[in-house]
């Protein structure tokens, strides 16, 4: 290993689908920062945005937006990404060659891209960072796997966000028998902190992912909460230029938060409601929260770590079309998220950016 005194420049690209993938970068950022590395934000949408609010002194770039969306019915999931697959390969090509220009422009001298496949150089370290080593597609799996497979090889690392061995939280999803590229397991990562504090709320709701499953779930879920006996907060999940509230009864809406704020309401709830997405479970997992999940109709990962978590009897689900407010009622039953100790030792991660 080379180690020299110079700060190099890192650039870091989520991808913007849901804000799961901007969030889990923000720890990732800041270890950067602390260990005298320069990083520059790339993405679009609202994960750039979010990303801008969190760290308004970095410089941000936009990168072309992937357009994704979800069907409104899940049986169309895989059809409307089919769809949208042009699109899709049309901003890899273009963020390929504004990469390009950037390296040289910004003097990038390592990439870490979160899922963006056209974020990458040969002349420069570049690093994957996924928890999806196989890609959950129902019964095109197996294709689905081997061709994001063939994607991470390109890159010099593989960074997955969840433990090498069992137990681990994201099971078939983060693990393969015989992987043909350098893979590094950094245990579960996450901007919140577990705080001692007074419970001010009964229930959290929390929001996100594409549209226009998540304002289906949020009219959906507005409607059951009116059954609701307790004290609610409600975040949209919508990352727009100023923070608005509004208090309806006993439900205290907000359309997002910041992560300091998340991170003081998180630890003030009984009870978290939300998608399973992989970045809440390690939000969940690093606070030790109970919580129910409804995960998006049609994708297969959330609805895959949502059974295998109510298989471990560590947290309920139900179908988004089946859902009941009294469903919370099951949270009793099972033991809740509890934290995985791990020990990350961020220099020599970044060591990769040193040769």
């Amino acid at each position: 290993m080379i180690v020299d005194n110079k700060c190099r420049t890192i650039l870091v690209a989520p991808l913007n689908w849901g804000l799961g993938h901007a969030t889990r970068c923000i720890p990732i950022i800041k270890a950067l920062q602390d260990h005298n590395y320069i990083p520059i934000i790339a993405s679009d949408g609202a994960s750039l945005d979010l990303l801008k609010k969190e760290f308004p002194y970095i410089k941000a770039l936009e990168l072309p937006s992937y357009h994704i969306e979800y069907a409104k019915k899940a049986k169309n999931f895989k059809w409307k990404l089919l769809k949208s697959s042009p699109k899709i390969i049309d901003a890899v090509w273009k963020e390929k060659k504004l990469v390009k220009k950037w390296i040289e422009k910004y003097a990038i001298d390592g990439i870490l891209s979160d899922n963006r496949l056209g974020v990458l150089s040969n002349e420069i370290p570049s690093v994957f960072i996924t928890h999806q080593l196989n890609v959950m597609t129902g019964n095109s799996t197996w294709l689905s796997s081997k061709l994001h497979q063939r994607i991470i090889k390109k890159y010099v690392e593989c960074w997955v966000p969840d433990f090498e061995q069992k137990p681990n939280l994201a099971g078939e999803l983060s693990h393969l028998e015989n992987p043909n590229f350098k893979i590094k397991y950094l245990g579960p990562i996450s901007r919140m902190h577990k705080k001692t504090t007074a419970i001010k709320y009964d229930l959290m709701v929390i929001l996100s992912g594409p549209e226009p499953q998540r304002g289906l779930l949020e009219e959906k879920l507005k409607i059951e909460l009116q059954e609701y006996k307790g004290k609610v907060v409600f975040i949209s999940g919508i990352v727009e230029k100023e923070q608005s509230k509004q208090v309806m009864d006993t439900t205290t809406y907000y359309n997002y938060m910041s992560s300091r704020q998340l991170e003081q309401t998180f630890n003030e709830s009984e009870l978290v409601l939300c998608r399973s997405g992989y970045t809440t479970i390690m939000d969940l997992v690093k606070l030790e929260k109970k919580a129910f999940f409804i995960p998006t109709p049609g994708q297969y990962e959330q609805i895959y770590l949502a059974e295998k978590l109510d298989k471990e009897n560590l947290v309920p689900y139900a179908k988004q079309e089946d859902f009941k407010i009294s469903d919370l009622q099951k949270v009793g039953r099972y033991q809740g998220l509890k934290s995985l100790k791990s020990k990350l030792d961020w220099q020599e991660l970044f060591s990769v950016f040193q040769t």
